[in-house]
């Protein structure tokens, strides 16, 4: 029977969603910080489960595994591993399908939450404190700027129609026409569409062209009354800009899911200011995106034991 670890079941959700009867399976729910602990966790297993980006895997890494033949992970996509690495040692990867509603429904509660000013009001109401102290921001009339309009920027400029906002939306390979089919209107440059939004939202893969794409000077472009949501990949955003950008009132708010440290260091000052609304990058975390992922790892197993390995990353 093959051994199998699932790494970063942070709420112990693998053994109960799937049937991993057919091997040997270990969860590990807590977080190994080094790679000399991941690679004498996961010595003696055959097949290793991940979660998205939680742990990497590098060459360095996998060299350490000699006993490793499958790595599954969720998703179809997952830049923390070495892919050629692993085709070299001789190991499959294989991904998992993926659902894009709920990273678009954590970008609204984001959105919601730092526009209503939700954590401080609940706060005070739990504490007896004061009975409205914050003011909210309309989202009606005001307008929602776009980093990406892929699949999940999309559903988000559709929610936006709904509350009755402009859309600007804007990247690199964006055409009017694409933009228009979304319900959303082409800005001419990214400094356009940061300087012309009420909201900017942000909705690309993370690569040479848009790693620290919003840097500090494309913070300066935006309104001081202006808000910013990353549910997407931390390095797209420049932390220390941002930070000081908050600090400075020059922003007025971000909604984070997403860091450049995972877990995030206690100490990090997103944790402590104000105006920051961060979740533990929760975006696909969810029972039906959970169902998903573990279920169709088991399926992964199953082909690759069969000698038909399927949805094999490349």
């Amino acid at each position: 029977m093959l051994r199998c670890a699932v790494l970063d079941d942070y709420q112990d959700a693998a053994s109960a969603i799937a049937d991993w009867s057919r091997v040997d399976l270990t969860v590990f729910r807590e977080h190994m910080d080094t790679e000399d602990e991941v690679a004498a966790a996961l010595a003696d297993f055959d097949v290793v489960v991940i979660m998205r980006e939680r742990t990497p895997f590098p060459a360095s890494l996998l060299a350490r595994l000699p006993r490793l033949k499958l790595l599954i992970t969720s998703g179809m996509r997952n830049a923390s591993i070495d892919l050629k690495a692993a085709s070299a040692q001789g190991i499959t990867v294989c991904g998992t399908a993926s659902r894009s509603e709920p990273p678009v429904e954590l970008t609204w509660a984001l959105i919601l939450g730092l526009a209503r000013h939700l954590v401080p009001e609940n706060g005070a109401f739990r504490a007896g404190g004061a009975w409205q102290s914050t003011i909210g921001t309309d989202l009606a009339g005001s307008t929602l700027g776009l980093l990406g309009l892929g699949k999940i920027g999309t559903r988000v400029a559709a929610i936006a129609r709904a509350f009755g906002m402009e859309v600007l939306a804007w990247s690199q390979n964006l055409t009017a026409e694409r933009a228009e089919a979304a319900g959303a209107t082409l800005a001419s440059s990214k400094d356009e569409l940061l300087a012309g939004s009420d909201i900017v939202s942000i909705h690309l893969a993370l690569g040479d062209r848009t790693r620290g794409l919003v840097d500090d000077a494309a913070l300066a472009c935006m309104k001081p009354s202006a808000l910013l949501v990353n549910t997407s990949r931390a390095a797209i955003v420049d932390t220390e800009a941002m930070i000081a950008a908050l600090c400075a009132g020059r922003l007025a708010g971000a909604g984070l899911d997403v860091f450049d440290l995972e877990p995030l260091p206690a100490d990090h000052p997103l944790r402590t200011l104000p105006t920051v609304l961060a979740t533990p990058h929760l975006g696909y975390v969810t029972r039906g995106n959970y169902t998903r992922y573990f279920t169709e790892a088991v399926e992964d197993i199953d082909a690759f034991v069969a000698g038909k390995p399927v949805r094999v990353l490349s």
